[in-house]
């Protein structure tokens, strides 16, 4: 061993795999960064003197006397008010031309927020799309996956997300992205002239998908400096979970642990559970709530990633597209949140409950109505006027391409329960009908 600039220097590997290296050193930490055959990589596994190290870029073309430097301290981000409106590596290496940050530098991956730093979450934050923000609302440091199947636009979703989201700073942290979803999302922000609150931070599908895994890290520490040193509400965008959760497995199999459900690590739970729990409420004001896309395999909903993010969230929203009119929506029964009944009818107007209940039992009558068609059943004049009222809310309301305030919603909302039925029959308080009721 020898030492460089405080930098501990070996040049002796005993084991090499394609995503590790193992060798003997002395005073090395876990998660430490450190260079092989100048190659960034980071120590995943540490028993007494022998250190494994997973190399990001992977190990073909690596000799056994390849030179090793430990950095001495764990993957860092340089945070200040200057990540607004930049794109980072999954280092946190600027990839938009502009200069470095200067900041003061925090390791990422740190423990989850304290529990008595935690308040009780309050606030309404809308995200200005109504299958969202009127039937499944969120509210401040929630956390709740989006599960879509791979051909869906979650992507276009979570771009739209971050030009409507009523938050001070928006962090998008892409994980496998297509060089294309990667244009897409710039181009929009650009266009829409909102760069001035969205950070970045993007991992390729030209990167190395194990440098996934230092994504949500470096996206949540940046996420806690701006909320609780400048008091902010932050809304932390994390698209592909499932990408994430292939970089982990392919660490695991490469070092050969034995795999759990689906080829899944054991340490699954954790790490997805990590990740989440950053979402937060202050007391301060400020809070990070988590927003995050989980792809499905064939709308297997029982796969290990999406299993384990249910026991971790706070409900869960689903994508579809609805073949009737041809538009995605979210999907109101299959969707939830678990923390709306903090917010509507308190934070949002008196009617929000009932008009949300009353259109989605609607819908749900014109789903009963539709097998009655397809089986060959004969159709009332209600169930008629359900499948019109059912493509008209499909169309104007759960599309994820509408983009109007929560007040407009509910609006639209009688508007449509005007148009198609009666008074007696949406099964709402009479003094709120009397009060909201729109006759078409």
């Amino acid at each position: 061993m020898e030492t460089t600039a405080f930098q501990k220097v070996y040049k002796q590997l005993s084991a090499i795999t394609k995503a590790t290296v193992t060798l003997e050193a002395t005073g090395v930490g876990n998660e430490e960064m450190a260079f092989v055959d100048d190659r960034p990589a980071q120590v995943v596994k540490v028993q007494g003197n022998r250190v494994t190290l997973q190399v990001f870029s992977g190990t073909e073309g690596i000799a056994t006397d390849a030179k090793v430097i430990f950095t001495g301290k764990s993957p860092t981000l340089k945070v200040g008010p200057h990540l607004a409106g930049r794109y980072f590596n999954a280092y946190g290496a600027p990839i938009d031309g502009g200069p470095d940050i200067e900041g003061k530098e925090v390791e990422i991956g740190g423990p989850t927020v304290n529990p008595v730093r935690r308040e009780q979450p309050s606030e309404l934050i809308a995200t200005g799309i109504a299958g969202i923000d009127l039937n499944n609302t969120l509210v401040t440091g929630q956390k709740i996956p989006f599960f879509a199947d791979p051909d869906q636009p979650y992507n276009q979703v979570m771009a739209d997300v971050a030009l409507r989201a009523q938050a001070d700073k928006i962090i998008l942290g892409g994980m496998g992205l297509s060089n294309d979803d990667f244009l897409y999302y710039r181009s929009v922000f650009d266009n829409a002239g909102v760069q001035h609150k969205i950070i970045s931070f993007i991992n390729t599908t030209d990167n190395p998908p194990v440098e996934r895994l230092l994504v949500p890290d470096m996206c949540l520490s940046a996420a806690e400096y701006f909320a609780t040193k400048h008091n902010e509400k932050v809304l932390v965008l994390l698209t592909d979970m499932t990408l994430f959760a292939d970089a982990l497995a392919i660490v695991s199999n490469k070092m050969d642990q034995i795999p759990s459900k689906d080829s899944m690590p054991g340490s699954l739970y954790s790490d997805l559970a990590r990740i989440y729990e950053k979402a937060a409420q202050f007391p301060d004001g400020g809070s990070i709530t988590i927003i995050a896309v989980t792809t499905l395999n064939e709308g297997d909903i029982t796969h290990a990633i999406p299993d384990n993010t249910g026991y971790i969230t706070e409900g869960q929203l689903f994508l579809r597209r609805d073949t009737t009119v041809g538009k995605v929506i979210v999907d109101p029964f299959r969707s939830l949140s678990r923390l709306k009944q903090i917010v509507i009818g308190k934070k949002t107007r008196e009617d929000h409950p009932q008009v949300m209940n009353s259109l989605v039992r609607l819908f749900s009558d014109a789903a009963s109505a539709r097998t009655k068609k397809e089986n060959g059943f004969d159709l009332t004049n209600y169930d008629t006027r359900a499948l019109k009222f059912a493509e008209d809310y499909s169309r104007s309301l759960l599309a994820v391409d509408i983009n109007i305030d929560t007040n407009a919603m509910l609006d639209r909302g009688w508007e449509l329960m005007g148009k198609h039925f009666k008074k007696s029959e949406i099964g709402i308080k009479d003094e709120l009908v009397e009060k909201y009721w729109v006759e078409r």
